[in-house]
């Protein structure tokens, strides 16, 4: 089927993602392995999303097709409306830029160059004015309590602040979606509970949508929802009240 030459990035919808028959599978024949097995899920705006299960139950994988890291083997995947594995590769880039922000357990961040410019980055990717752009990563940094440490390197920060760096890269392009991949599993419990509490903030208070896997069962009860994997599939969801 021939896909249009034009996206709308801008689109936003009320259910930001959908997943239809998601499915990944490695190898083949006796060493076929069914990482995501037919997944339908929705997520809607200004949710905090909870993926838990036990190890190799494909919860980093669904995160990895989600953040468009991976294609499936099958199924679809909808940001805003956009079913983006329908998309080129530059055009899936684009969406990977401009709708996703990745926050993961190692923080990812470059070393060799300062705190602001590795927030700016993603930024400079998407072609945003210098001037803009500034502003954003200042205000990001002011937001997250790291405005001090702009000119430093990552290696000069303490843990719980290169991952404060590193959400303020995963905000600078106002995302559709947020995903962190044990993003408190690199921390100590008390650097990691006031990371945690950083993220419900920027739910509650600026309506972001975060899809956070952890094995920490405390913290998905903190969040809105639980999608609970095993073996691939989705064994259940729990509402959190």
């Amino acid at each position: 089927m021939a896909v249009s030459n034009t996206i709308n990035i801008d689109a936003t919808h009320d259910i930001v993602l959908e997943t239809k028959e998601l499915t990944k599978y490695y190898g083949s024949g006796s060493n076929l392995v069914i990482a995501v097995d037919n997944v339908n899920l929705k997520v809607r705006r200004g949710e905090f999303t909870s993926i838990v299960g036990p190890s190799g139950s494909g919860k980093s994988t669904m995160l990895n097709l989600i953040g468009a890291l991976a294609r499936p083997t099958k199924g679809k995947v909808f940001i805003d409306g956009i079913d983006i594995f329908r998309l080129d590769d530059k055009r899936l880039s684009i969406i990977r830029n401009k709708k996703i922000g990745f926050i993961f357990q190692a923080y990812n961040l470059i070393n060799r160059i300062t705190v602001f410019r590795n927030v700016e980055l993603p930024a400079i990717i998407a072609n945003v004015p210098a001037k803009v752009r500034h502003k954003k990563v200042i205000d990001l940094l002011e937001l997250l309590g790291i405005k001090d440490k702009a000119n430093a390197k990552p290696s000069e920060l303490s843990g719980g602040q290169q991952q404060r760096v590193a959400i303020a890269r995963a905000l600078i392009n106002d995302p559709a979606i947020i995903l962190a991949d044990e993003p408190t599993g690199n921390l100590d419990t008390k650097t990691g509970d006031e990371v945690f509490k950083l993220l419900k903030r920027l739910v509650k208070e600026q309506k972001r949508t975060i899809i956070m896997v952890t094995h920490n069962p405390e913290l998905a009860e903190a969040t809105d929802r639980s999608i609970i994997f095993r073996d691939g599939k989705v064994e259940k969801e729990v509402v959190h009240s």
